[in-house]
Order: structure tokens, then sequence, then C-alpha cells
């Protein structure tokens, strides 16, 4: 029901938020101030071991420095407790003495209408279960054995089989005496004017219940059992209880465990989520066969200020990832942005736990990515950005990508990001007056250039993220730069063998590559250039290694091609095999940072982390390596 926003003022001054807080959580006594009503707590929605949850009572509100959640009395209570709005309303007017008003009669008749379809929904859950495991649900459970899922999480999810009949839930609902209308009205049978006599909505399919926020059925989805079914995946239609843009699957469950968790992943499919809770993950949610809408991230944040968006490693999966970026955008505010995280190629969920174990979508988690990365690799991927249309056309593109973004503040720190990645891209440095005994600038003088070489726009520190090693198969600059050189100069490799060989590369197929460079040094087979591409080929390496040559002639990096000077080579790889070693150190030390500053977000830690910040954009601000060479291969006036 609705109540007057007079009502609802009333009862929230006359109760203190610390006293509805209070009963779910501890206040620690060194932070919290109980005469000015200002109370600090470890936050009730996700885990943590020191307190960043803040009430006040003179404002009525909670926030966590942590997670990002905020609200007032009754958000507190639905969000945490799961209780409807109305019985919110209903408990702080019980603790505040205050009589509820007089209920509206046609919105009573229309809650009691609403749990009367409940019911019929609860009744048909356990019809599909119960048949499920009968007689008739043998190919049904052949299946699920076949997918992997225990007789145990098949209970948990409440998972069903509707049986191949036109009538067999029709009749069972009957049998228990629920009228026609209502059967109607939940959706499970297709009716019209035009439909003569009605008949099951749902025939021959496996059935998962959709709960609602409080756990209650509201709707079905079904995955077909027979190879020409019209759909292979079906949902309830809409109904006065389900709108499936507004519901996400397992939302009761997810909630929980994110309490523990810390953070929400949202994947893509109903096995998904039931195949990740068995592997251990129970903070997973789905949406209901579409593109996530702005309900359902609306409802993800009332979760956690960061949840992870999974998608299924390949060109759908990037898409959908792009259309979920472009549908975040406006809606971030300080504490309520994306990650996004991408499964490697041709895998889902369901397939990645099964084969490579939870640990393998752990890594998947922890290398999922901030949306600003997600944005800067959508412009910038595989683009070369050689004239100053180019980068003016980039730099345009951006800045209207940022200026959707509603928040102000928010809105003022993206165009200071993107304008700090473009410049750190190009490499342009600040002008100043130059002073005598300064190194000259300008390329082939043996100085670093003013503008980067190439302008090839994935940088190594967004190459080295998931969703580009995994979703294009684009290969990080700078270790490219280092593989072929390595081949094209099998030189190198005896004059820095112990490092060739401890070298830490994130992309597989240069793993690949430095694999077989290795053996063919074992074998002595590394003598020549010839001899190492003859034994890439061997080892089915041909494909990728011109892939690489590919990229680094494309990027203009020519001092690592075949037909440079050893001594120009030589320079190149020292200078990218620095970079590489120093950006992979800032990197693990970044991640340690974030980590503690999550674990004990002191103000030490905070600033820990700004250094850290400091260094790696410092370091990606001379990821221009490969310029102002050229003078033993009489190139340098290119």
């Amino acid at each position: 029901m609705r109540f007057p926003p007079s009502f609802l003022d009333e009862i929230r001054d006359r109760v203190p938020i610390s006293s509805v807080i209070g009963a779910r959580v501890s206040w620690d006594k060194r932070k919290t101030n109980t005469s000015r009503g200002d109370y600090w707590a470890c936050c009730p929605f996700h885990g943590e071991k020191s307190p960043s949850f803040h009430c006040e009572d003179k404002k009525g509100r909670y926030h966590c420095f942590g997670c990002g959640v905020s609200g007032d009395h009754f958000k507190f209570l639905t969000e945490l407790d799961g209780m409807g709005f109305p019985e919110a309303v209903e408990k702080i007017a019980g603790m505040a003495g205050v009589p509820m008003p007089a209920r509206d009669e046609q919105a009573e008749r229309r809650e009691k209408e609403r749990a009367t379809l409940h019911d019929v929904m609860e009744l048909a859950t356990k019809f599909f279960q119960e048949q499920l495991q009968s007689a008739a649900g043998a190919k049904a459970r052949s299946y699920l054995r076949e997918r992997g899922l225990t007789p145990a999480t098949q209970q948990a999810f409440r998972l069903g089989y509707a049986p191949e009949s036109r009538n067999a839930l029709k009749e069972f609902l009957a049998g228990k005496g629920v009228p026609k209308a209502d059967i109607e009205a939940c959706g499970l049978v297709r009716h019209g004017d035009d439909i003569p006599v009605s008949y099951d909505w749902f025939r021959d399919r496996i059935m998962y219940p959709i709960p609602d926020s409080r756990g209650r059925i509201i709707a079905f989805g079904g995955r077909a059992l027979a190879a020409d079914a019209l759909a292979k995946y079906m949902n309830s239609p809409e109904t006065e209880l389900f709108h499936k843009g507004n519901v996400l699957y397992n939302f009761v469950r997810a909630r929980k465990a994110q309490q523990k968790d810390g953070t929400v992943i949202a994947v893509e499919g109903y096995m998904d989520v039931i195949a990740l809770a068995q592997a251990g993950f129970e903070n997973a949610v789905a949406p209901l066969g579409t593109a996530l809408t702005e309900n359902q991230l609306e409802l993800l944040w009332r979760m956690t200020g960061e949840p992870v968006l999974c998608f299924d490693g390949d060109k759908a999966g990037l898409k959908a990832a792009w259309r979920a970026a472009d549908m975040a955008l406006p809606l971030i505010q300080a504490g309520r942005t994306v990650r996004f995280a991408l499964l490697p190629e041709g895998k889902d969920p369901d397939d990645l736990v099964k084969e490579s174990g939870p640990e393998a979508f752990r890594q998947v988690l922890a290398e999922a990515r901030p949306l600003a990365d997600l944005l800067w690799l959508r412009e910038t991927s595989g683009g070369v950005f050689d004239t100053p249309e180019k980068r003016a056309e980039l730099e345009k593109t951006l800045r209207e990508l940022v200026s959707r973004i509603r928040d102000e503040s928010v809105r003022y720190h993206y165009q200071q990001e993107m304008r700090e990645r473009v410049l750190a891209f190009f490499g342009t440095t600040r002008s100043r007056p130059q002073r005598q005994g300064d190194r000259d600038q300008r390329p082939g003088r043996g100085g670093r250039p003013g503008v980067a070489a190439g302008r090839l726009a994935v940088s190594d520190s967004l190459a080295r993220s998931a969703l580009v090693k995994r979703a294009g198969g684009i290969m990080p600059l700078r270790e490219t730069v280092i593989m072929v050189a390595l081949v094209n100069h099998p030189a190198l490799m005896d004059e820095n063998f112990d490092v060739v060989e401890s070298l830490d590369l994130v992309h597989p197929d240069l793993r690949q590559l430095h694999a077989a460079l290795i053996d063919a040094l074992a074998h002595d087979l590394a003598h020549d250039r010839s001899a190492v591409v003859q034994a890439l080929e061997t080892a089915g390496l041909l494909e990728v290694w011109e892939r690489a040559v590919t990229l680094i002639r494309r990027a203009r990096m020519w001092p690592a091609l075949e037909d440079a000077a050893l001594e120009d080579a030589r320079e190149a790889f020292a200078q990218a095999l620095h970079l590489h070693r120093s950006a992979r150190t800032l990197h693990k030390e970044l991640k340690a940072a974030e980590v503690a500053l999550a674990t004990d977000p002191t103000d030490e830690n905070y600033r820990h982390m700004l250094e850290i910040q400091a260094q790696f954009r410092d370091a990606q601000a001379t990821e221009a390596l490969i310029e102002g060479f050229g003078i033993p291969s009489g190139r340098a006036s290119r």
C-alpha cells in the first residue's frame, strides 16, 4: 500500500536510525560518539574487519564507505532483512508508537489477490518438482545428471520438469480447486479469444522456478529437452507478479552470500548461476534471457556498490559487455559502478568450473576490470592513431562518452582520467623551454620522443586485462616487442638467457612462443633466425608468430623486425624488457595495495594506494619505447 509522505517522515523522526541498525550490528566503541548521534560499525552488507559503516541520527541515514550502500530506516530493513516496504513501515511505526494509517480497501484487495497467485505458483512449483522425480521425468533427470548437477543442487534451486502434455499442470491445479482465472493470471497456460481451449505454457522442459526478492515464486524459466523445439529457453509471460526486466534470478541467495563474499556476480543464464553455486560461488545472479536492464542494475547496486558483470568469452559476450557499459555509464555515482570480466574464448561459467575448477573462475573475477578500462578498450582496440586527425577523433569520442555521466563529480573525474590516458598513450610531454645540457627530445637523436611511435592504442596496462587477452586475442604490445625481437635476433637469447628463461608473460599465445623458444634453445635449434622460425612452425605456432609480426609492423616498432641492425634490436629489447619488468612489479604492488585498503580502509593505506597508482601512471607514460633508434640501420630520418 502507499503511505502519505508526512506519515513516513513522522515515524522516521521519532525513531533514531541507530536504534534500528543497532539491533543488527555492534557499534565500534573507539569511533562511535553517542552524544553526537554518530555511529560506526563493521558493515552488515559486506564482510570486513575494520568499521567503515556509518550512520548519523541527525540525518537519519547510513552509508558504508567500503561497499557504497546507503539509505534510511526503511531501506535498511528491506535490503538487509528482505522485508517488503509495508512490513518495514509497520515495524518502524511500532517502534515509534504511531498507529498505522487506515488501509486502502482497494490496495488491500489487490494484495490478497497477489497472495492467492503466489499460492498458485507454489503449487505449480511443487507439481514440477514431483514430475521430475516421476517416471515421466527420467529424461530430464538424465539431462541434469549429464550437466553435473547433484540432487542437492537440484533441490536447493527447486528444479522441476514440465511433462510433455497440453493439460497436465492445468488439470493438476484444477483438481486442487484453483480457479481458471487464477491459472491464467499466473501465466501458466496459453489462453485468449483465438484459443478455444487453454493449454499448458510449458511442455517437455526442465523448469527453473524464479523467486522474487522475498523468495516467493513469481515465474518460471523452461529449458527445452527436444532438439527441434522452437525456443531452447522460454520464460513465463509478463503477469501481475512477474516483470522480467525488474527481476534477477537467484537474488535472495546472492544477497545473503554477498555479505560473506563482498560482491555480486551477474552472469548470463540460469545454468551459469546454478553451476557457480554448486562450485561455491553462491553470490551469482542472472537476468532472465535478455540484456541487463536499468532496474536490474539498481537491484545489483542494492546489494553492492561494485558488482562484477561476467560475460561469455566470445564475440556475442563482448557485444553484451559493450551494451552493459553503455547502459551503466549514465547511472554511475560515487560508490556505484561496475566491473567487467570475460571468460576464456568459447567458455561459459559452467564449462570453466567443470573443466578447470573453481580456482579458474576465481582468477577470472580477480582480473575483472573497471568500467573506464572497458570504454578505453572499445574505443581504441586495434586502432593506430598515427595522424592528428585520428587522435582528435579519439579525444572527441571519449569526451562524448564521458558527457553521458549524469553525476557531476564522477563526470569530472572521468574527464580527468581519459585526458591522462590519452596523454600517457600519445606520450605527450609538458612543454618547457629547453635548457643547455638537456637531451634533445626530437626523434632520431637518442632521447625519448615527445609523441609515441605508432600510437597503437592498447597500452600494456590495458592489454594485461582479461578483457583484452581473452576477448579479442590482442597481444600486449610490449610483450610482443620482446618476443619478436628474440626470434628475429637469436643473439639476444644468448646474451640474456637467465632473464629470457624466467620471462613473466601475460598473453597465452606469447607464453606458447616463449615455451617454444626455450625448447629450441634446449635442443640447440636457436642458432639463427630461420632455425627458430622453423622450430615455431614445428610446434604449430606459425600463425601466432605471423600475428605477432603483423602487430609489430602495424605499430611501426621496426627495431624488433628482421632487417633492423642488432644494435637497434638490442636497445629496443633492453628498454622493452626494463619497462615490462617494472610494470609487472608495479601491477603486483597495486593489487596488494588495493587488497590492503579493502581489508583496512585507513588513510595510510589509501595514500599508499594513490602513490602506487601514480607510479603506475608514470610507467604508462613511458610506453612509447621504440623510436629515436635507427642510426645503425640507416633509419634515423624515418
